[in-house]
């Protein structure tokens, strides 16, 4: 059991951990059919109530047989009654009753992120996830894609992670890209940039794009420090390590985890997610203003390399990145706020 200290000056990140947060699973009416070739894959995204507007977005693009859609939403907020309302009343999302809602309610200072992620992923009754964030619309028809790379590249027998490439628009309205053409066209023009290109390229530089736009095959990337990329995977894998709350490294900790137990990350040469834009939250804000946030963050991840060394009696050599970040988060966001207000 983790004993917590008062004094301890990262007390509130690590208390947050441990906090027992009330969980309404299935908060509306939820059917299932199993798909009978195996190979359904359920989309998992977790969001606070200030993203709800997407959660319609990403069902239009989410498209699938009417008893086969299966989000898995999670919502992380007290609000249920304004998420009730807003369900009920839109044409979409009222007449689908294959979508988990989960709601988990909210204590103390921070966004349980992983969490919810987990909330999710335990609730999953299909054997493949899509684990993505509620930010991103896939492009139209990648549930099947996704189906069909499953098969196709025998995730059932082997360890491997799906990488689904991922992209943004600093617009907030776009003609949404419905081929690989049309997205590569959008690039040129300047219209989409790979995903987090100016602010943290570490993130996504092994997904390798420049191989990405001539690729017609699924083709092997190695891991590297900081890679975060968005995945399919079979549903039973190590869940979202929960030390990790607010922003910075929920994700990569994951990530390098599947590392840690041998997974191979496989980049699939048709799919693709569009990252679109919004306020930046309340926690990187916070990641942003305090430097005691970003000290407690490097803290964490220290012991989280060092406890995953442990357990899979590994070695990782990772050098500290956060201040780096947040130096180019600041540049970032007077360029982003220029962009916004020039459309």
């Amino acid at each position: 059991m983790l004993q917590l200290n008062e004094e301890d000056p990262c007390y509130e990140f690590r208390r947050a951990r441990v906090n027992s947060l009330r969980t309404h699973l299935y908060f509306l009416d939820y059917e299932y059919e199993p798909s009978a070739d195996g190979y359904d894959v359920t989309l998992v995204a977790q969001l606070s109530m200030d993203r709800l507007q997407m959660v319609e977005a990403l069902c239009k693009h989410w498209e699938a047989l009417p008893r086969t859609y299966k989000p898995h939403i999670v919502y992380a907020d007290a609000e249920a009654q304004q998420f009730l309302s807003y369900a009920l009343g839109s044409e979409v999302l009222s007449t689908r009753k294959n979508i988990g809602y989960h709601v988990v309610y909210k204590e103390g200072n921070f966004y349980p992120v992983n969490f919810l992620r987990n909330v999710g992923l335990q609730q999953v009754n299909t054997p493949y996830v899509f684990l993505t964030d509620i930010d991103f619309l896939p492009m139209f028809g990648l549930y099947p894609y996704l189906k069909k790379s499953i098969q196709v590249l025998n995730l059932d027998s082997s360890k491997k992670a799906l990488v689904v490439p991922a992209f943004e628009t600093q617009r907030y309205r776009i003609t949404f890209p419905k081929t690989k053409a049309e997205l590569l066209n959008m690039l040129d023009m300047g219209t989409l940039f790979t995903f987090r290109y100016h602010v943290w390229t570490k993130g996504h530089a092994p997904t390798n794009y420049g191989k990405w736009r001539t690729a017609t095959t699924p083709y092997k990337v190695q891991w590297e420090p900081d890679f975060e990329p968005y995945i399919v995977v079979r549903k039973d894998i190590p869940e979202y390590d929960t030390r990790f709350v607010g922003f910075g490294w929920n994700k990569v900790s994951h990530i390098m985890e599947l590392e840690a137990q041998g997974f191979e990350f496989v980049v699939l040469p048709n799919g693709f997610i569009v990252h679109m834009p919004h306020a930046p939250s309340f926690d990187i804000a916070k990641f942003r203003s305090s430097s005691q946030y970003r000290k407690c963050l490097k803290i964490l991840k220290n012991e989280f390399v060092k406890d995953l060394g442990k357990r899979y009696s590994k070695v990782f050599d990772m050098e500290c990145s956060e201040s780096h970040l947040f130096k180019k988060n600041i540049f970032v966001k007077s360029i982003y706020d220029f962009l916004k207000s020039s459309f």
